[in-house]
């Protein structure tokens, strides 16, 4: 790779950090840019990284080379206590990749980025957290970069954290009102399922490989001609931790609850995020990692099971919804589950196209949604009544018997909460609750002390400086209320 490959690639990743860095510490040190200084930064921030895309992509075109990889070494490394180990120890290796997969996502998130910005920052004008809402656009918008452009596991990482970070804090972004802060925590939740495992999956590549390197897992040929380097057991056992991780992302079944939720945020970051880039970061994922799904049928058979059910399950519940923004988010998921399933039936380019189109399809609609509002209601006032809805094909084709049922089982939203409630969130909450008793009643134990009674005063505190004397420290004089006792703390 020659200098200019290398100083484009380098810029590409360099130019939203820039951006993050300069409205983060604005911020910090209470130095606030202005509207237009904001807009202006944030719109040549994005510019940069996109010339420098395409200027890459100019040069392999130019030069033959099907990739452009950027190694920035290993910023950790942890060496195993044992010399004589055959264990090689843990290592966060920085590297970028620049190949038939990762710039196609790389341009549309920029692009996209870019469109939604210039949006928000007319869409946001003279909104208390304009400010507060371009730092976390600029993390976004980082960690879309990394997370298209990583080579190693712990790269992707990074940028996965960037993006769950960002969306969260977005979907809480009026923070003013409950209803965005509870969902917000919702949506965090979930994602935590997501983020542990992909952490596990992380720690599991380097048991098998000895790095998080996806050239080692995956054959070190160009996307998509590798092949995976494990075998077909590890290759099952590590591609179900990366399809969880998708899920969480994804929202695919039955992780699909905190998609709605997600609609609380401003319709920019509900646009960009859940309509067209976060949403698909579960299916660019498994693209990522295609030969594990080759390795492994019945890996292949589960992504396409899991994409089948979310798509059908995206299909039943959009059509019964009442607002434009949670009936376009649940449009999405069932676009999503489609482009799932087509990676676990071996496709490649196919859902690659799908998912580019599909996103950009879903931003126009979620910017148009406002205005398209607005023209709904002059032309119903003009009409003098609503405007009349054919029912969806599901209900016109459904036996009279099963519509209700399957009605209120996608107004209900299929239950996916409440399930997720009863058979995953009470028993943590039970098994945690027993053992803060358990931890609690060993502390007692240890300490000699019955949690029931209050601590024996074991001896009398010494007079304090002001001369009050052993009297004040027990309740009299001017000392403290006599009835504060120790168990009060």
């Amino acid at each position: 790779m020659n200098h200019y490959t290398e100083s484009l690639a380098f810029l590409v990743v360099a130019a939203p950090a820039l951006l993050l860095a300069a409205l983060g510490v604005a911020s910090l040190l209470d130095r606030r840019w202005s509207e237009p200084a904001t807009s202006r930064l944030t719109r040549w921030a994005i510019a940069v990284a996109l010339l420098s895309a395409l200027g890459l992509v100019a040069g392999m075109l130019a030069t033959g080379a099907p990739r452009v990889i950027l190694d920035l070494g290993n910023w950790v490394e942890i060496h195993p206590h044992d010399a004589g180990t055959d264990h090689p120890g843990y290592h966060f290796q920085v590297k970028l990749v620049f190949d038939q997969l990762s710039i196609p996502f790389l341009l549309l998130s920029l692009v996209l980025c870019g469109t939604i910005g210039a949006f928000a920052t007319r869409y946001l004008h003279r909104e208390p957290g304009f400010n507060r809402f371009f730092v976390l656009y600029a993390s976004f918008v980082l960690g879309m970069v990394l997370t298209s452009v990583a080579g190693t596991i712990e790269t992707l990482f990074v940028g996965w954290e960037l993006v769950g970070m960002s969306s969260v804090f977005l979907v809480a972004f009026f923070q003013e009102r409950p209803a965005p802060v509870r969902n917000g925590l919702r949506v965090w939740v979930v994602y935590r399922v997501s983020d542990a495992a992909l952490l596990l999956a992380a720690v599991l590549m380097h048991r098998m490989i000895g790095a998080g390197d996806f050239d080692k897992l995956l054959g070190g040929g160009a996307w998509p001609d590798g092949a995976a380097s494990v075998s077909e057991s590890q290759a099952l056992l590590l591609g179900l931790l990366l399809l969880v991780a998708a899920a969480g992302k994804s929202a695919l079944v039955p992780l699909s609850g905190w998609l709605p939720r997600a609609m609380e945020g401003p319709t920019p970051s509900s646009a960009v995020l859940y309509g067209a880039l976060s949403v698909h970061l579960g299916a660019f994922l498994l693209l990522r990692a295609g030969p594990l799904l080759d390795a492994s049928p019945a890996l292949a058979v589960a992504v396409v099971v899991f994409g089948l059910l979310t798509a059908l399950f995206g299909f039943f519940t959009a059509s019964v919804q009442t607002d434009i923004k949670s009936a376009l988010s649940f449009a999405s998921l069932a676009q999503v589950g489609i482009i799932v399933a087509e990676i676990g039936l071996g496709w490649r380019y196919i859902p690659l196209v799908h998912l580019i189109g599909h996103a950009c399809l879903r931003t126009l609609q979620f910017i148009r949604a406002p205005t398209l509002l607005q023209d709904y209601r002059h032309l119903e006032n003009a009409i003098g009544g609503r405007l009349p809805r054919r029912p969806a094909l599901w209900v016109r084709i459904t036996p009279a018997r099963w519509r209700v049922f399957l009605y209120r089982l996608a107004i209900e939203r299929g239950h996916l909460d409440a399930l997720l409630a009863v058979l995953v969130v009470q028993p943590f909450v039970k098994l945690f609750t027993w053992l803060d008793r358990l931890d609690r009643r060993a502390t007692d134990t240890l300490a000699g002390q019955n949690r029931d009674e209050p601590p024996a005063l074991d001896h009398v505190p010494p007079p304090s400086e002001n001369g009050t004397g052993h009297h004040a420290a027990l309740g009299h004089g001017h000392g403290p209320n006599p009835s504060h006792t120790p168990n009060d703390e």
